[in-house]
């Protein structure tokens, strides 16, 4: 960071009311240097105006937020980066700090959060929603699937019932229930519609 006694934040989010209320809450210790809302800006705005801290979202149009912090830092742009959104999955938390981000905070809990983030990433540390580190730190393992659980699954998350599955891997049904319940087993879930959703937050399949 500069040696600014404000230092000078760029905000990226698509969504507007976000964006101002992110404003609003930093403008008591950062300057507002710029608001963008897609990967696109976010890059050019920070290679043209060098902020002292990033603040931005993961999903947004055009390119996503860890598409262009890799192209930020990859272009030689060390800037302090801190993603601030919804997604909890431990693969999206993973490769959002790979790209190079120090920080990584839940929208559900941003606020005081949020201004303690920028603080230890400006300071030159990391720092990361507690319930989330375990996905860092690698204390938190994502469970690992058979091939065929994982074809099971995908099928599954695709619409699927379970004699559709049958022939489409040429199986019985019997066979295709049993690899279900093993990966319900496994995800500790009683439910197909909760199979599903937390097969999603573990990164497990995508929409």
């Amino acid at each position: 960071m500069t040696s600014r006694q404000r230092p000078l934040v760029l905000l990226a989010d698509d969504h507007r009311m976000v964006a101002e209320g992110i404003a609003s809450l930093v403008s008591k210790d950062y300057d507002l240097l710029d608001v963008v809302s897609d990967g696109e800006a976010l890059f050019e705005s920070a290679v043209k105006h060098q902020p002292d801290v990033i603040v931005t979202d993961v999903s947004m149009p055009k390119m996503g937020g860890i598409e262009a912090i890799k192209r930020l830092m990859s272009a030689g742009h060390d800037i302090p980066v801190i993603f601030m959104t919804v997604h909890n999955e431990p693969a999206t938390v993973r490769e959002a700090i790979q790209s190079g981000a120090r920080g990584y905070v839940l929208k559900a809990s941003a606020g005081d959060e949020l201004l303690k983030a920028m603080q230890e990433v400006c300071s030159g540390r990391v720092y990361v929603s507690p319930e989330l580190w375990p996905y860092i730190s690698g204390q938190r393992q994502v469970p690992s699937l058979t091939n065929m659980q994982s074809r099971v699954l995908g099928l599954l998350s695709s619409g699927m019932r379970s004699r559709e599955i049958a022939i489409e891997l040429c199986v019985s049904v019997r066979t295709v229930d049993s690899h279900r319940y093993a990966i319900m087993r496994t995800l500790g879930v009683t439910s197909s519609v909760a199979l599903i959703r937390e097969a999603e937050r573990l990164g497990l399949i995508k929409r």
